[in-house]
């Protein structure tokens, strides 16, 4: 079978690597892709949201998988649209409706979601620019720190965890009436602050049935000893050692089951990926946000722990029957560490040639902003290459990525060397 990829990040490159070895894949391609994926597929010149383009592709060259990476085209209704298209309708996508994407595309959608269902999460309340007012007089009821939320999209940047109470204000206005993060802002929600430790579960389902795959947790600040500005994520750790037998238990009964069936409940068409976002306050867990995607760069330390054919998955989701497999893990950690541009996640520069690539070994290199130029691999995004490594724990595979990264070469380029120091 013919399969796309959406997406041009390290999470596709993973996609793309995971399903060119399985047996079910003819022909591959990804759109737009990276150089990474030009080494296993063919890359199309295709924007995600341009489904037009889409459709096209996938007609003339008879695609019948289409599996989204990134979360604009879901949130923009790609899987709508081809179950809308007589031409388009029977290819499986990989991806949930317009509907379900809300649960990412919006911050009170989601909280709104979790308390029908009474799925453990913080405190909140949403806020426009006509009740900024109103938006201050609540954070005076909260104990810092203050924590502001874009309601939309805004790229993994729209949340701001502030101690002061007059700079959360001002921000909270900033977002509101200055449009700091554009349309994305016209509505912010403000949390209570939970404390404790995060960790990202990820669950596959058809809309019926779910299969739960490894846990993982990522670094988003971009200096160590998590510091400095958030960025899309400095690498990930998989499996997280803290979370034991009993508390995963506690995650599926009191968050994933509920999810799941909270979907089923309100006839919300899903079959794709729930990233969900959680803390562990005590030993309790709780949900911090939902994304209806892989996570980046976790995608790069999960999926190649998943040892069961990732189409043979995806098949059933297209037809429902996700109850009918038995997901094979591998039990070693897998650990992913991400190089970036100088700069990075402020201004930075493209088009640095990137060299060393070949001369990594006894680890998997994941393109996530790369091109080609002629038969150079040049720079093309904030973050540029992970390197996963896997051993029998996560700091002898930290070792091993690390010790890789040493062989890889790119003007400014800059790692984060403490993943795990909070493990």
């Amino acid at each position: 079978m013919n399969i796309l990829v959406l997406g041009s990040g390290g999470r596709e490159h993973t996609f793309a690597y995971k399903i060119a070895q399985s047996e079910l894949c003819s022909t591959l391609f990804v759109a737009p892709g990276n150089a990474g994926t030009a080494n296993i597929a063919t890359n199309v010149p295709i924007s995600v949201t341009d489904f037009s383009a889409i459709k096209s592709l996938v007609v003339k060259e008879n695609i019948k998988m289409v599996v989204v990476g990134p979360e604009d085209p879901l949130v923009q209704g790609i899987s709508d649209y081809f179950a809308k298209d007589d031409q388009l309708k029977n290819v499986v996508v990989i991806g949930p409706s317009k509907e379900g994407a809300q649960l990412e595309g919006s911050k009170e959608y989601a909280k709104e979601f979790l308390f029908r269902h009474n799925i453990p999460t913080a405190a909140y309340q949403s806020f426009t620019a006509a009740t900024v007012d109103d938006g201050k007089q609540f954070l005076e009821t909260l104990n810092a720190p203050y924590v502001l939320k874009a309601d939309g999209l805004a790229a993994g940047k729209g949340v701001l965890i502030l101690q002061d109470i007059e700079e959360a204000k001002s921000e909270l206005e900033n977002m509101l009436t200055n449009k700091k993060f554009g349309a994305a802002s016209e509505k912010v929600v403000i949390e209570e602050f939970l404390d404790g430790i995060e960790l990202s579960v990820f669950v596959l389902t058809d809309g019926k049935n779910y299969v739960t795959l490894p846990t993982a947790k990522d670094y988003k600040r971009i200096g160590e000893g998590d510091t400095g500005l958030n960025t899309g994520g400095m690498g990930a750790i998989s499996p997280v050692p803290f979370a034991d037998e009993v508390f995963m238990r506690k995650i599926e009964e009191q968050i994933v089951k509920p999810t799941v069936e909270g979907l089923i409940q309100e006839n919300i068409d899903y079959k794709g990926f729930i990233f969900i976002g959680l803390i562990k306050v005590g030993d309790d867990p709780k949900v911090i946000e939902y994304n209806v995607r892989m996570g980046d760069p976790e995608t790069e330390a999960v999926l190649p722990r998943v040892k069961t054919d990732l189409v043979t998955l995806f098949q059933h989701v297209g037809d429902q029957s996700l109850d009918k497999v038995d997901l094979e893990i591998d039990q070693r950690s897998a650990t992913t560490v991400m190089t970036v541009s100088g700069g990075y996640p402020e201004a930075y520069e493209k088009g640095k040639e990137i060299t060393g690539i070949d001369s990594i070994s006894d680890a998997i290199v994941f393109h996530a902003g790369t091109k080609l130029e002629g038969d150079k691999v040049v720079t093309n995004g904030g973050r540029v290459i992970a390197i996963t490594s896997f051993d029998e724990d996560f700091k002898k595979a930290l070792k091993n990525s690390y010790e890789n990264i040493e062989k890889l070469h790119f003007d400014k380029m800059y790692y984060r060397k403490d993943l795990g120091f909070d493990l």
